[in-house]
């Protein structure tokens, strides 16, 4: 029997007959396609073929490069190639001669349906074609994968799973899978995460991205809302002042060792211990600054065209995501107190802290309130969720998309509504990124808030963290989003609807005193401030 991987050859005898008969041309028609039809076996074939008929199955590629039969390829590929241009001259003779027999049997009114020239060329093509490229995909057996092996095949799968863009970047992930197991040294598991490092940055997504064990847990820690360290939160670069090089400062937490040292957002982190942060990544520097509890960290810091050493005792740091306050402005009618929630993170705490906030103004007899997410670089993506259906009784919040276009799609509903229909003015900057992003987006294309500021930071990809089993993990990108109005954000951020002074101040109590002076620079019209259009 023939078999997915062994091309029929022509014999010279067949080659010499001078008169073919129905028969013969039965018989060579079965020529050829025998190479890629085949009887099935009895039930194993079942699962290689792709379409079955009463007496015969084709097989797949898949099934071709599975089975015992891959190993014993070399010679029958070896004897194709060398006899692939006689067997072509053979099977056109033939088929040549297939002509004058059909001519002949058409004048006797008889007709039946042959095979081209052109047919049989492209069938023989594509069977070599099959038989190198089965050739060419062996995997090496499931016994002959070491410990680093494996772990690397694990982060291979997380990302083969959950990655967002299914043509990884336009090469195919499972050749890399193949070549990086024969090529790349996984002898330590240093030499593991290096090739796992290296094959995350074929993906060319920066978000995508190896986390070793201590740098997941700090990850983790981050989001739960306290961490070791010296309370900044720091932005992606280029993110506050448009310079490619340092590390620039978010948000230092109040009474933080950061803020006690005067260390305000928009200054600039030259250098952690002496090492320069003009090449360092952003996690990288985000790992630096925490540490051990009372262990010290000194950083050069730029402040305007000012640069000062600070020496900086790490303390342990309780993130509260929401400071509030009321404010309340003189010759408002309808607006006369202004709740301002300033909302500097997305961690666990943050929806149901911006709830309680909500709940506290209300007591103070709160008509209109302010969200402040300048200088927010987000976090959880759910809380984002939970927050924007804090303010929206119904409409789309987000759009989820991948490669195929929208595949998920998250809406409120009013179940957790509780601040629907009071006004509300949200505060963005080049700082608001990811999660916050998706917050404001969502409040400006439901028209549920008037955006002020100027355009956010454009993060508009979202990640997912996968835990590998020695301890370290993934930070995937695992989608793509849209806001409400079907905006890609990436790389252009939310657009304002106003902008705001350039001397707005970046607290709560300078925005206090901006809204009650009329005089200075930074007021806003608190008559207008509310106005939709």
């Amino acid at each position: 029997m023939a078999t997915c991987s062994r091309p029929l050859f022509v014999s010279a005898s067949a080659a010499s007959s001078a008169s073919p008969s129905l028969a013969s041309l039965r018989r060579l028609h079965t020529v050829a396609i025998v190479s890629i039809w085949e009887p099935c076996p009895p039930l194993r074939a079942a699962s290689c073929c792709f379409a079955q008929t009463r007496h015969c199955c084709r097989r797949s590629i898949k099934c071709l490069a599975s089975g015992p039969s891959v190993s014993r390829l070399t010679w029958p590929i070896k004897r194709m190639l060398s006899r692939y241009s006689s067997l072509m001259i053979v099977l056109h003779s033939n088929i040549n001669r297939c002509y004058q027999v059909m001519s002949a049997l058409h004048q006797d009114g008889t007709s039946r349906h042959f095979l081209s020239a052109g047919f049989s060329r492209v069938v023989l093509g594509v069977v070599l074609v099959m038989s190198i490229s089965a050739a060419s995909y062996t995997t090496p057996s499931s016994s002959a994968l070491t410990e680093e092996n494996l772990l690397f095949l694990e982060a291979w799968r997380a990302v083969d799973r959950a990655y967002y863009d299914k043509s990884f970047n336009g090469q195919s992930w499972f050749r890399y899978r193949e070549n990086a197991l024969r090529n790349e040294p996984m002898n330590t598991r240093e030499e593991t995460y290096a090739a796992i490092k290296k094959m995350l940055s074929t993906l060319d997504d920066p978000f995508t991205r190896f986390l070793e064990p201590e740098k997941l847990k700090s990850l983790r820690s981050g989001t739960q809302g306290a961490l070791t360290g010296v309370g900044l939160s720091i932005s992606y670069p280029m993110a506050i002042n448009g310079s490619p090089s340092g590390v620039a400062v978010m948000t230092a937490t109040p009474g933080g060792p950061a803020e006690k040292a005067g260390i305000l957002p928009g200054d600039i982190i030259l250098a952690i211990d002496n090492r320069s942060t003009e090449d360092m990544d952003i996690y990288d520097a985000a790992e630096r600054l925490q540490g051990p509890e009372g262990s010290s960290v000194d950083l050069s810091i730029r402040s305007g065209a000012n640069t000062r050493h600070v020496v900086l005792m790490r303390q342990t740091v309780t993130l509260n995501p929401v400071r509030s306050r009321m404010c309340e402005i003189p010759g408002a009618k309808d607006s006369s107190k202004v709740g301002y929630i300033k909302l500097t993170t997305f961690n666990q705490n943050a929806a149901e802290s911006v709830r309680e906030a909500i709940k506290t103004l209300r007591d103070n007899n709160v008509k209109s309130f302010v969200l402040d997410l300048r200088n927010n670089s987000g976090g959880l993506f759910p809380e984002g969720i939970q927050i924007a259906k804090i303010w929206m009784d119904k409409g789309v919040i987000v759009y989820i998309c991948d490669s195929q276009g929208v595949r998920d799609i998250y809406e409120a509903d009013g179940a957790d509504t509780i601040a629907a229909s009071e006004p509300l003015v949200v505060l963005v900057n080049k700082g608001t990124a990811s999660a916050s992003e998706i917050l404001a987006g969502a409040l400006k294309d439901n028209k549920r808030a008037v955006v002020y500021g100027e355009p956010t930071y454009g993060k508009g990809k979202i990640q997912s963290v996968f835990g590998l089993s020695d301890g370290s993990g993934l930070a995937v990108t695992v989608a793509r989003y849209e806001t409400p109005a079907h905006t890609d954000i990436d790389k252009v951020g939310v657009m304002p609807d106003r902008p705001l002074p350039a001397s707005f101040p970046p607290d709560e109590d300078g925005f206090c005193s901006c809204l009650r002076d009329s005089t200075a620079p930074c007021n806003l019209n608190a008559a207008q401030l509310f106005a939709k259009s």
